[in-house]
Formats: structure tokens, C-alpha cells, sequence
């Protein structure tokens, strides 16, 4: 017998090179695959342009002082206020600061404060998908697919794209949550979901998540209540124990947080959940998961809820997996429902639900189309594809919608209330001066005004006065003891009815009154601050002059240069 030999393989060369082939086709579809998702998403991001929010802003300046050493403070020199909700997120800013990649110029002709957190958001969104790629190849013959798929419908979700790529911290918290999530799902799979390593795993990331967003303190509960699911009576002095072994996980940094906390701030909670007032949550709260079956489409959610429960129906290892992933996706509907309405457009608090919702539905479905032949794949197929086309068709409304006229622009607020006033400033020339108004984002980046925050986020003062731990009124607060150089309101801020108080006429000049009705706002100076009629009129020529075209030129966030500092002015 003739033994043949493949030329090369026999060598230890021609091994390597080999193995080395092997790994690379092994590698190259689940990259193709996240990378698929992420070009997808990048795609529809890029649909809204430079676009920032400007609560945003907020947490960059923040940012920024960290990272010059001046405190936890909005404005160098204020008192420390805990006027942000995200510290990793304010860390993940301070970092790239440090590294010169935030809030120091362009990168490719792109404003860094714009770039940098779309590219960390992009790059939370690669994580999403590759812990969705991690899972699904666990449970399916086609991970690959499930993961372009998954990619593919997060990115057709504009709430989740516009929130992720806001410049707030949304990209981030949903990062945290899907890493939870599929962390247990896996540990469940490989039967380890009662071992102290994943127990303390799934704290410390309930910690991060917790961190990254108040809400996120729901997540605590995810690892206990998968195991109060699961557990089998054999287990369950391994399962306490576990669960002690999670709660400690999660209590150290959390508390450690807090500690800091209550030290810097002297509060237990950060002043802007003071400011907004959150009530205990109640059960009719939970009405309110029909915003979301509203906004996805009745059908498609109908859809999903079908899939689950054909994949959930015969008994198997699947079945206690998907439990893994149901709890967290729970919790984040619990969190959205009792969480205080927002003011801002497209569900801003839903994203860890769109992207644990969109990943049960399509892993479901794939284990579903796995146990048919080829004619029920083409129906389900054919079914899904249905129920997904009114989602599509709104979904495309919506996106329009925002792209035509989004939630507060930070570079509108930079014009609006920072450079705007610190020309006001100019004309009466001003050595120091203040501004009582809301919309503190682009303000703190660019005023060098001392800014008084009309929604008491970074105020606390204003916060308790707002949540009546304070029963000094706003008004009086406002006329007898701060006495602000400016006053500045508009649209909804008009109800505290600061300038419709008899103290205004008394104590202020008005700079300018909009009556549109679509964008009403009103600036007033202090009477003592104005030296003259001529600097009156200089104040109201210039108002008259550059307001009116703010808003059409501003609306981008790289509109308003390279860099955001205190004391621009806009050109007159």
C-alpha cells in the first residue's frame, strides 16, 4: 500500500500554515458579521448628521473641568453639583480628553466634541453585536446570520440610533445590559449560572450598568432572578449563596459611588433626580409599555411574542437560556414604564429595550425556521415579513420627522445662550454677570456668564425649590436673592411664570419678546446693569439682528466651529 502525503501538511511549516488558514475562516464570518451590523448602523446614524443633544453638553463640561483638575464643578470656580446621571460616561469623556481625542479641535475636518462620542458609540454598538454573535452561535447554526440580522433591524429603530448617537450615554448603558444578559444567558447554557465567578461577574456589571444610568440600578435584580427561576431544589443553598456573592458584587463599587457621593454633593441621590422629581413608581405606571408596543408596531410585536413562544415551547437547554435573556429584557420595560416621562422625542430611556427585544426576536425566530422544512420557512418568512412592513413605513416617518427638525441641537444653544449673551455682555461691558435660564449644555461649554440653571439640574438649590424640599418660591429666589444679571426663558420654562411676576417690570428691561408661536422666547437685562438708553438700544439692535437666523444656522453641531470655549461671541 502506497501511503500519499499531501505536499507541505506533513511538515510542522506546513501544520502551522494550515491551523493558521483554519482559524482565519473561522474568524472571518462573525467579524463579517458585526462589522455588517455596525456599517449599518453607522449608515443610519449618519442620516442625522453631526447632530448632539444638548443635555449632552452638560456631561461634556463637566467633562472637561474633571479633566483640568477644577472639580465636579459646570463652570470652573462653582460649587461641586452632581448635575450629571452618568458618571462612566463623564469617565469615558475625561478619558479621551486626557488623550487628547475630546474637546481639543477636528479629527478628519469633524469637530472632536461631535466625533469622539459617535466613534465610542459605534464602537459600544461592535460590542452589542458581538455578545449577540457570542450567544447565538451557542444555540443556532447560523450566528452569523442572526447577528447581520440583529444589526440590521437596531439600525432600521430610529429611537435606538438617535439615542445611541446623541452624545449621550445611551450606546453605553445598552452595552452594559446586553453583556449582562447574554453573560447569564451563557452561564446558563454551560450550566455554571450557580458557580461565584458568574455571580460576582453579573454584579459588578450590574454596578457598570447602575453607573452609566440611574435606572440602571433595576439591573441588580437580573442575576436573582434568573436563579429564583431556574433554581431546582438541589441547588438552592447554591443558588443563595450565589446570589450573596452578586449582591456584593455589586454593592462595592455601587456604594463605594455612593460614599463618594454623599462626601462631594452632600446628597444620597444626584441633584438631577431631585430636579426631575421622580415619584415612587405605582402599577399604572406600567401602562405605559404601550408607548413602546405603539411606536414598534402592534404587528411586529405580535409577531415577536409568536416567535418566542414557538421557540419556548418544547422543553430544552434553549428554553432555560431565553429565560436569561427575557428577565433583563423585563426589567427594561419595568425601568421605561416607571421612569418620569422625557420631554425629548423617540423614547430617549427605551434603548436597552430595542436592542434585548430585537435579539430575543430574531433568535427565536431562527430556532423556530430551524425545526421546519422548507415550505413552513417560507410562510413564517413570508408572515414575518408582513407584520414588519407598517413598523418599516413608520419607522421611516419617524426618522424623517427627526432629521428635519431634532430635539435641541447643542450648537443651537451654544449660539442661542452662550455666545449670544457673552455679546450682550459685551455691549454693556461687563466684568462679571449672571444668566438664569435652562438648557445648560452648550451654555456651560461656551458662556462666561455664571450660569443659574432654570431646571435646577445643576442647581441645587433650584432642584429641592422644584421638588418642594425647598418651600421658598422659584420667584422669590429668582428676584430677592439671585438677582440675576439676565433672564432667559422660553417655550415650556414660560410656566413658572418668572416673567410675568410684577418684580420683572420692577427690576428688568426686556431685550427681546418672540411671539412665535413655535419657538416663543423672551431675554431680559437687569435695569442696573444697563448703563444708558444707548446700550438699551445697542442690546435690542443686536438681539434683532442675529436671533432670527440662529436656529436655521445652527441646527448642525459642527456648526459652530472646532472648538466649544468660554467667552465666543457670535459675529455682528
Amino acid at each position: 500500500m502506497v501511503e500519499v502525503v499531501t505536499p507541505g501538511l506533513r511538515t510542522p511549516v506546513g501544520v502551522r500554515e494550515h491551523e493558521r488558514a483554519r482559524r482565519g475562516r473561522a474568524w472571518s464570518a462573525p467579524v463579517a458579521a458585526v462589522l455588517g451590523g455596525v456599517v449599518l448602523l453607522g449608515w443610519r446614524a449618519a442620516a442625522y448628521g453631526s447632530w448632539v443633544v444638548d443635555d449632552a453638553g452638560i456631561t461634556f463640561a463637566y467633562a472637561r473641568n474633571v479633566a483640568q483638575g477644577l472639580g465636579t464643578v459646570l463652570q470652573p470656580g462653582a460649587h461641586p453639583v452632581e448635575g450629571f446621571s452618568d458618571p462612566t460616561w463623564l469617565l469615558v469623556l475625561v478619558v479621551g480628553r486626557w488623550c487628547g481625542l475630546f474637546d481639543h479641535g477636528t479629527v478628519f475636518g469633524i469637530p472632536d466634541y461631535v466625533a469622539y462620542p459617535k466613534a465610542i458609540a459605534l464602537i459600544c454598538c461592535a460590542g452589542m453585536l458581538t455578545a449577540c454573535y457570542l450567544a447565538a452561535r451557542r444555540v443556532s447554526r447560523w450566528p452569523a446570520l442572526i447577528t447581520v440580522a440583529s444589526g440590521a433591524t437596531l439600525a432600521a429603530i430610529p429611537s435606538f440610533v438617535i439615542w445611541c448617537f446623541s452624545g449621550l450615554e445611551n450606546a453605553l448603558f445598552a452595552l452594559a445590559v446586553c453583556v449582562l444578559a447574554v453573560h447569564i444567558f451563557l452561564a446558563v447554557l454551560d450550566e455554571r449560572l450557580w458557580t461565584p465567578a458568574v455571580a460576582a461577574t453579573a454584579g459588578a456589571i450590574a454596578a457598570f450598568a447602575a453607573l452609566t444610568r440611574p435606572d440602571g440600578l433595576i439591573y441588580v435584580a437580573a442575576y436573582p432572578l434568573v436563579s429564583v427561576i431556574l433554581v431546582r431544589r438541589a441547588t438552592v443553598a447554591a443558588a443563595i449563596r450565589c446570589a450573596l456573592y452578586s449582591a456584593l458584587a455589586f454593592a462595592i463599587p455601587f456604594g463605594a459611588y455612593l460614599a463618594w457621593r454623599y462626601l462631594e454633593f452632600g446628597r444620597l441621590v444626584a441633584n438631577t433626580a431631585v430636579a426631575k422629581s421622580q415619584a415612587m413608581p405605582t402599577v399604572h405606571d406600567l401602562t405605559r409599555a404601550g408607548d413602546l408596543v405603539q411606536y414598534a408596531g402592534a404587528p411586529a410585536v405580535i409577531a415577536a411574542i409568536g416567535a418566542v413562544g414557538l421557540a419556548l415551547a418544547p422543553r430544552s437547554r434553549w428554553r432555560d437560556g431565553i429565560v436569561a435573556l427575557l428577565v433583563p429584557l423585563a426589567l427594561a420595560m419595568i425601568a421605561y414604564c416607571v421612569l418620569e416621562s422625557d420631554w425629548m422625542a423617540q423614547l430617549r430611556f427605551a434603548t436597552p429595550v430595542w436592542v434585548l427585544g430585537t435579539f430575543v426576536a430574531v433568535i427565536s425566530a431562527a430556532e423556530v425556521l430551524t425545526r421546519l422544512y422548507l415550505r413552513g420557512r417560507v410562510l413564517v418568512v413570508s408572515a414575518l415579513v408582513c407584520a414588519l412592513i407598517p413598523s418599516g413605513v413608520a419607522f421611516a416617518d419617524a426618522s424623517e420627522s427627526f432629521r428635519t427638525d431634532p430635539d435641541v441641537p447643542l450648537c443651537w444653544i451654544v449660539a442661542r445662550f452662550g455666545r449670544l449673551f457673552n455679546g450682550y455682555v459685551d455691549i454693556l461691558g461687563l466684568e462679571h454677570a449672571t444668566l438664569f435660564a435652562p438648557d445648560m449644555g452648550g451654555s456651560a461649554l461656551t458662556s462666561r456668564l455664571r450660569l443659574i440653571d432654570m431646571a435646577g439640574l445643576t442647581e441645587s438649590r433650584v432642584a429641592d425649590i422644584l421638588a418642594g424640599k425647598d418651600h421658598t418660591a422659584l420667584a422669590d429666589y429668582v428676584f430677592e436673592e439671585r438677582k440675576p444679571t439676565f433672564i432667559h426663558t422660553h417655550g415650556p420654562w414660560l410656566s413658572n411664570r418668572i416673567t410675568v411676576d410684577p418684580r420683572i417690570a420692577r427690576d428688568y428691561y426686556p431685550i427681546q419678546q418672540s411671539s412665535d408661536p413655535a419657538l416663543p422666547d423672551e431675554d431680559w437685562v437687569r435695569k442696573d446693569a444697563v448703563g444708558d438708553v444707548g446700550q438699551l438700544r445697542q442690546l435690542r439692535r443686536y438681539a434683532g439682528e442675529v436671533i432670527p437666523d440662529l436656529l436655521p444656522r445652527f441646527r448642525a453641531s459642527d456648526a459652530c466651529g472646532a472648538v466649544l470655549r468660554p467667552g465666543q461671541t457670535l459675529p455682528r
